[in-house]
């Protein structure tokens, strides 16, 4: 993505390919309406109790069919492109498995560090750093990563970037739609990061927009009360492609993390309880619960706890196009005391259930 293509950001092309990328997802989510019931493709709602027909599922791979067309049309087939093919086809041939039949998920955290290992080899890596405190750890601009030691930490880091976007969007799938909907504003605010003057990548944009159509056509389905779930297969897909334009965009990690901010920083938080507890991070338990089902339990509904998620992601996301390193970090330290209200609110209205 990286490489220079045959393609203008034209306000045309902007438009005219998100438009198209978001109609094709509609019409195969209109199709999966008629198919999947058809074909036994539905989820199982008595395995987690829910009292309502089985509605088809997954409808994930529907968004990774659509991306990877229009990828493949945009986009030259370099070594790093198609190591980025070939780990979002393995991941989702993975998700598709556990969504119809679950799996440990150790297997699944060795496919995902396998996944991430395999797009970094290609090329895809954070390889400067934006220093954070100009004149007390040098001056201001970009820290190159190209010593040994720094190359070793940009891998590590990488790798372990993506595994957080994966996890952090799939373990916020609780509640249908608000996958879809954290995924448009994430997806917009990259796009518009992309075309700004200090990063500079329309190419990398148009991805981004027309990731934003792919989701944004997802979520008309998955709504509260939803038509269809994606599944594994569309969160961890999801997550995964804003983990790689992060990357992409100049390795604007701290806008990425505002954007994100409400499932990145619960996922922090409930992985903390659980290692506080001598228990392996996928090892939960009804009193480590995510905000999402904590908030349900306070009796909000899935409606009103999407647009909690999608307006502090919208304010944060939008208020980091125009912030400076120093001023994201600042604005960052405020979205985990937010969310650290949020959770003590959480937690003590399920101790008084």
């Amino acid at each position: 993505m990286r490489a220079a293509i045959g393609y203008d950001f034209a306000v045309p092309t902007a438009v005219a390919l998100p438009l198209a990328a978001f109609i094709a997802t509609l019409i195969l989510h209109f199709a999966a309406l008629k198919m999947f019931p058809a074909l036994g493709l539905l989820d199982f709602p008595k395995r987690y109790g829910l009292d309502r027909a089985p509605i088809p599922y997954p409808t994930g791979i529907f968004p990774v069919a659509v991306f990877v067309v229009f990828f493949v049309m945009l986009e030259p087939l370099n070594l790093e492109n198609i190591a980025l093919i070939a780990g979002i086809i393995l991941l989702t041939t993975a998700c598709m498995a556990d969504d119809r039949t679950p799996i440990h998920p150790a297997p699944r955290i060795a496919v995902q560090v396998l996944i991430a290992g395999l797009i970094v080899l290609g090329g895809v890596r954070i390889d400067a750093v934006t220093n954070p405190l100009p004149g007390v750890l040098g001056a201001a601009g970009s820290i190159t990563l190209d010593s040994g030691l720094a190359l070793a930490l940009s891998v590590a880091f990488t790798i372990l970037w993506l595994l957080f976007t994966i996890n952090a969007l799939n373990w916020f799938d609780g509640i249908p739609g608000q996958v879809s909907t954290i995924s448009t504003i994430a997806f917009v605010t990259i796009g518009f990061l992309a075309i700004s003057e200090r990063v500079n990548q329309p190419s990398l944009a148009l991805l981004a927009f027309i990731l934003a159509g792919i989701s944004l056509a997802s979520l008309l389905f998955d709504f509260p009360p939803p038509k269809v779930l994606m599944g594994d297969t569309g969160a961890m897909f999801f997550g995964l492609m804003v983990g790689v334009l992060t990357v992409h965009s100049g390795g604007k990690v701290a806008t990425t993390f505002l954007v994100l901010g409400v499932p990145l920083v619960d996922l922090l938080f409930v992985v903390a309880r659980r290692l506080r507890r001598g228990q392996f991070p996928w090892q939960g338990n009804v009193t480590d619960q995510h905000l999402h089902h904590r908030l349900l339990g306070k009796g909000w509904s899935p409606r009103k706890i999407i647009a909690l998620t999608a307006g502090i992601g919208a304010a944060f996301g939008v208020t980091a196009l125009f912030l400076d390193t120093w001023e994201k970090a600042c604005a960052g330290l405020l979205l985990v005391l937010v969310m650290l209200g949020l959770s003590i609110y959480s937690n003590a209205a399920q101790g008084k259930k």
